[in-house]
């Protein structure tokens, strides 16, 4: 009786980390993929809307890092090499999306604010260009995209790969492994987080997660069902 309590505990435990799990690695990446569709598009810097724009960049700085983690989680318990490199790679992402994103949006925000408070724009379009048109932390993919946009769309790819090689080797089906792989080239693809490239990104992701999440979710169910059939003919001997 004791042994069944105790397990009843245990799987309850289980069960509340998994919801918990499942909550942080579809909830983070789709938030990040709704916010984004509010990501506005520049052209000219100086006509930005610069409320939306430095509001969109702020929540960024906490859901990159946030989505970042949510990759680790999904791999929680793996411990193969795909795993560790997924990890790796996920940590990557988050710390240079972060930096390019402070950079590019909310330092290029704050000065084109300043531009339209000073009443005169034009006079700050040079110093804004500088960081946007910075070949590590700029915004401008006119010519060549900067280093740490490119660093970070392929440490997530990177990240997302390895980490479909992982769970695939402990029994999740290839439909979200396959999404989850290919949905991270979104940004790469559309050379932007804005919409499209962000949304697809990120709401693939999302996707991908909750439908591993159900698997992992009823493959836990069988196992639990199968214990408790076990026990209860343990107990009838």
């Amino acid at each position: 009786m004791q042994y069944a309590r105790a397990m009843g505990a245990d799987m309850n435990l289980h069960k509340h980390q998994r919801t918990l799990d499942t909550i942080l690695v579809v909830g983070a990446p789709l938030s990040l993929a709704v916010l984004e569709l509010f990501h506005p598009h520049p052209h000219d810097l100086l006509t930005l809307d610069v409320g939306t724009w430095l509001a969109v960049h702020y929540v960024q700085i906490l859901l990159f890092p946030l989505v970042a983690v949510a990759m680790i989680v999904l791999l929680r318990g793996q411990v193969d090499i795909a795993a560790m490199l997924s990890r790796v790679a996920a940590f990557v992402f988050g710390a240079s999306y972060v930096a390019f994103d402070t950079a590019a949006g909310i330092v290029t925000g704050i000065l084109v604010k300043s531009a339209h408070a000073s009443g005169a724009p034009e006079a700050w379009r040079a110093p804004i260009d500088v960081i946007w048109t910075h070949p590590i932390v700029g915004g401008s993919s006119s010519s060549s995209a900067p280093f740490l946009a490119v660093l970070g769309s392929i440490a997530l790819s990177v990240a997302a790969v390895t980490a479909a090689i992982s769970l695939k080797r402990t029994g999740s089906s290839w439909g979200p492994l396959v999404l989850l792989s290919l949905s991270t080239f979104g940004i790469a693809i559309f050379k932007t987080h804005a919409w499209p490239g962000g949304p697809l990104t990120f709401g693939g992701i999302a996707l991908a997660a909750a439908w591993l999440s159900w698997e992992r979710a009823g493959r836990a169910s069988a196992g639990s069902g199968s214990v408790a059939k076990h026990d209860a003919a343990r107990d009838a001997r």
